[in-house]
Formats: structure tokens, sequence, C-alpha cells
């Protein structure tokens, strides 16, 4: 798969409006991604659930699996690594990620496509 990422960066939220380990949604240039603030950094992943399909991932269970960060899907409790969006539960499932980051107390979204 052939990833490309867009130029800018969307202003999302201010950092202290993100609680620790726990997801919120947003909307960024129309695609509805889920975004998390852990001791780990700042991770975005689209929202959308691949397994149901429901725009649910937002409201999973923030954790850590052997040191990964991770998102467990709040349906099926699939369990994703938030720095890849590779499922560790089921080989070959995995979920768009972004990349995010904090600047002048901002939350910065960049999206990342399928080329």
């Amino acid at each position: 798969m052939n990833l490309t990422t867009t130029l800018s960066w969307t202003a999302v939220c201010p950092l202290d409006r993100l609680e620790p380990d726990r997801g919120v949604a947003a909307l960024v240039d129309g695609a509805q991604i889920a975004l998390f603030r852990t001791e780990d950094g700042l991770f975005a992943i689209d929202n959308r659930d691949p397994v149901s399909g429901a725009y649910v991932l937002s409201r999973g269970i923030v954790g850590s699996r052997g040191g990964v960060p991770t998102v467990a899907s709040p349906l099926h409790k699939q369990v994703y690594d938030l720095r890849s969006g590779h499922c560790l539960d089921l080989p070959g499932v995995a979920v768009a990620w972004h990349d995010a980051r904090c600047r002048d107390g901002l939350v910065e979204v960049r999206l990342r496509q399928e080329a």
C-alpha cells in the first residue's frame, strides 16, 4: 500500500481539551478521525472500525500491549496499534493512521491517504 501525505496540517483543538488516555472524534478535511493523547504522545487514526464498519474507535479503551500504545474497539474488542493502525488480534486488518502533533498549544493533524 502506498500512502501519500497531504501537505497541510489542520488545527483540531487546544491540547488541554484532550484528556489523557481518552479518545475524541474530529472531522479533518472531510475525514472522521479518532484522536488520542497518551503518555507516548498524540495519535490520530480513522474513527471507522474496519471490522464492524461503525465509526466508534474514538470511544475505544486506550491502553498498551507489550509497550505499544493501543486502542481496543468498543464493539468487538480488537486491539489496534496507535502508532501504525495495525490490528494486533487479526492479521491483515488495519485502520489508517495519520500524523498528529502539538504546535503552539494546538493539536494539528495531517491526513495520510492511500495512493
